[in-house]
């Protein structure tokens, strides 16, 4: 197996705002997650979330000492949690022993002080892609997994604005207890493109997302940046983006999508968000 680790450090607003087309996406974009027999990790500075994604083929992989060593822990979860969703074909997640079968949809949350991880593909020629974040913790909440049916969901926009959407919130709180992490994911409905609009901004939490089941000749273009002086990155499928606190998100595709969502920080409050009249967009 192969892990390939990356860095990305925190951004002020004022930095963002000189830099390139190519700078932003250096600096915000995670372009390659999934490949088969890779763990693929993104170390970011911004409430020092971990972004990853594993695709296991016909050998498992592991969570090893390179991640261990990255967030200079004995093992990657002595003092962290992770949550994750699978956004391929059926695969199996073995944590210290207990096996978690993960179906399309579903997702996991692996509690502090969890120390052995390994992916699995039930199908190694229609291979799981487990999307995964990481984030710092200070208690032990119980592991398991979250269906789709265990989701909360939430029907939100409308046709006529085209972003009628539905939202799933996979680890929140009124799901299961976690230390900060929260996670979901939001699928547009036909005909709509629009994402998370009204623009918004949390300064208490970064936000990640991935987009996905974006067709091949598609894109989706993801603002970000301060409401008065907004910025684009072009994002094709199965590729994250990095929101600091100071920036909006959300986005437009040329045609319907799916992306998971994830944030840390401060609280665990869904709707702490300040929104931002449509007219102050610049």
């Amino acid at each position: 197996m192969t892990t390939k680790i990356e860095t990305r450090h925190a951004v002020h607003y004022t930095q963002s705002e000189a830099m390139t087309g190519a700078e932003l996406r250096e600096n915000f974009m995670i372009e390659r997650l999934f490949a088969t027999g890779e763990l693929n990790a993104a170390y970011t500075h911004y409430d020092r979330m971990l972004i990853a994604g594993a695709m296991p083929g016909a050998a498992a992989l592991s969570v090893g000492e390179e991640l261990a060593k990255l967030v200079g822990a004995e093992f990657l979860l002595e003092r962290r949690e992770l949550g994750l969703i699978n956004i391929g074909g059926p695969g199996r997640v073995i944590a210290d022993g207990t096996t978690y079968e993960v179906g399309f949809q579903d997702g996991l949350y692996l509690g502090m002080g969890t120390r052995e991880i390994r992916f699995e593909s039930v199908d190694a020629a229609a291979p799981a892609k487990f999307y995964i974040n990481s984030v710092p913790a200070h208690a032990t909440f119980p592991s398991r997994i979250i269906t789709k049916t265990d989701a909360i969901e939430n029907n939100l926009g409308d046709q006529l604005t085209c972003n009628k959407r539905k939202l799933y919130q996979y680890i929140h709180p009124k799901v299961l207890p976690t230390c900060q992490l929260l996670m979901g994911l939001t699928r547009l409905e036909p005909g709509s493109v629009w994402n998370t609009m009204p623009a918004h901004l949390h300064d208490r939490r970064m936000e990640a997302y991935i987009y996905f089941e974006i067709p091949e000749d598609a894109f989706v273009v993801h603002l970000m940046g301060r409401p008065q002086a907004t910025g684009h990155l072009i994002v094709r499928s199965e590729q994250a983006v990095l929101s600091p606190p100071w920036s909006i998100h959300c986005g437009s595709g040329t045609s319907s999508y799916a992306f998971i969502w994830s944030m840390a920080g401060d609280n665990q409050s869904f709707t702490d968000m300040d929104f931002v009249p449509m007219k102050d967009l610049k």
